[in-house]
């Protein structure tokens, strides 16, 4: 069975006691550490917001592709999805993001049921 991670709790633990510069440094590599933690094939991630703060300055499809190169990723997505595109917040919001869909496998379970 895969683990599932609460990556805005797991994070935010290990990022407590760390500057702002030091969090926008470091996070790839703690998520890497807290996935590999599992010795698992698969890892289902959930509550991923933190991946969209703006102090971070992540780009949080491109930090979720890293992560997938070793192991296979299952991210719950917290935004919708429009037409061949993933979007997160609104346009006006800082933590924005719009993604075309392409290389990657989007499930959308209110298209399933």
């Amino acid at each position: 069975m895969a683990p599932l991670v609460n990556v805005n709790l797991e994070l935010s633990r290990r990022m407590l006691d760390l500057t702002e510069q030091q969090r926008a440094l470091r996070l790839p590599r703690l998520l890497a550490e807290i996935v590999g933690a599992s010795a698992a094939d698969v890892v289902l991630l959930d509550n991923v917001e933190v991946f969209f703060d703006v102090s971070l300055k992540l780009d949080p499809l491109r930090l979720l592709q890293g992560l997938s190169r070793k192991i296979t990723v299952v991210a719950a997505w917290s935004g919708s999805i429009d037409g061949e595109y993933m979007v997160y917040a609104t346009p006006d919001h800082p933590e924005y993001k719009r993604y075309p869909i392409r290389d990657f496998l989007v499930v959308n379970p209110e298209a399933v049921a």
